[in-house]
């Protein structure tokens, strides 16, 4: 193996419905490099060795590992979101009240939607034949519910061997299985003794899951430069100003455990981008080196701030969505097409390298 050429990385926060921005995202920016060089199509996944995805970014994650065109991607939320959320989580008291005896079959139906949804894209790959078929490294964040750990779903790149068999839609249905939003997700333990586990979503302990990319790729390889890029799926503005006379919060301030569900993710996504910038400037200083991009994201339009809810799946909000996408991939090129650019460079080596997908290879 070539010890010069990078160990590259993808990595995709959570983010609900918001995934569709993810998605249309690394399809339009695909898109434009695929244009310049004469081919159809990107197949993006190729151009990874490892990619790490949580929640709403392992879906899109394993789509692209398992080869799936990102429209096909695009296409699931935008068909599918009502089914998967067919009642948002109400902000108002009354109407949590009024929906509390109904969440729970809410949820039932969202998570029946959610894996036929998976299935129809992903089919019954495993773990074992994405690795084999594909030569590409999958790692999954989410939540052990039996003893509340953290656990990692993963391709052998380690040299384990526990979730070959395990299927990439129950690994999706997981790290995506969010308290209240969602029904906690079932998987089978295979073997001879049977047995299943139950997981809640990922995102509560690694929705950015960077930190996660940085030390599988640490140990996959010793040798290689690694390159990580990290795609965010646009999130709500953080923050508030708290006056003094309204720091006494209840279940109702805390929308009965909701915002406190958002609060803890907003402050270890910030946390874990800088642990990782941190973490790579030691190891470059130590002589291995290390990159952290962040795909570049535009500032927030006010009138998009209603449609980024995790539940929000109406088609205002994938349109605006989309439309997003495509103005902050007019930004990732621009900082590809300048020179003096650190990671504009590094982003346009990664899809300059990348292949192009089925017939399309030989062409370039």
């Amino acid at each position: 193996m070539d010890i010069s050429k990078p160990l590259r990385v993808l990595t995709i926060d959570g983010g609900g419905m918001r995934g569709v921005y993810s998605a249309a995202f690394l399809h339009e920016l695909s898109s434009l490099f695929a244009k310049k060089r004469g081919c159809n199509a990107l197949d993006v996944g190729k151009g990874f060795d490892l990619i790490v995805g949580t929640s709403t970014g392992a879906i899109v994650g394993c789509a692209l590992a398992a080869g799936e065109p990102l429209s096909k991607v695009v296409k699931l939320y935008r068909e599918n979101g009502p089914k998967i959320f067919p009642e948002r989580v109400p902000s108002s008291t009354v109407r949590v009240l009024k929906q509390m005896p109904r969440r729970g079959s809410i949820n039932r139906r969202g998570a029946e939607a959610l894996k036929e949804a998976l299935t129809a894209v992903l089919g019954a790959k495993t773990f074992k034949e994405v690795e084999t078929s594909r030569g590409i490294a999958l790692a999954i964040p989410a939540v052990e519910m039996s003893q509340q750990r953290s656990w990692v779903f993963k391709t052998g790149h380690w040299g384990g061997t526990r979730d070959d068999d395990t299927k990439l839609v129950d690994a999706c249905m997981a790290t995506s299985a969010a308290p209240i939003f969602r029904s906690l997700a079932a998987v089978d333990a295979g073997g001879e003794l049977g047995g299943y586990r139950v997981f809640a979503d990922g995102g509560l302990w690694a929705n950015n899951p960077v930190l996660v990319g940085l030390l599988d790729a640490i140990k996959m390889d010793r040798t290689r430069p690694i390159e990580i890029y990290a795609l965010g799926s646009y999130p709500k503005p953080d923050g508030e100003r708290i006056a003094k006379d309204d720091l006494d919060r209840g279940y109702v301030d805390w929308q009965f455990g909701a915002k406190a569900a958002s609060l803890s993710i907003a402050a270890q996504e910030f946390a874990f981008d800088n642990m990782a910038s941190m973490f790579a400037r030691e190891f470059t200083d130590l002589g291995r080196s290390i990159s952290v991009v962040r795909f570049p994201k535009g500032d927030l339009r006010p009138d998009i701030v209603p449609h980024l809810e995790l539940d929000n799946s109406s088609d205002e909000a994938m349109t605006a969505l989309i439309d997003q996408a495509r103005a902050d991939v007019n930004l990732a090129k621009s900082a590809c097409d300048n020179s003096a650019d650190a990671n504009g460079r590094l982003i346009k080596g990664l899809f300059e390298a990348m292949p192009c997908r089925g017939e399309d290879a030989t062409n370039v």
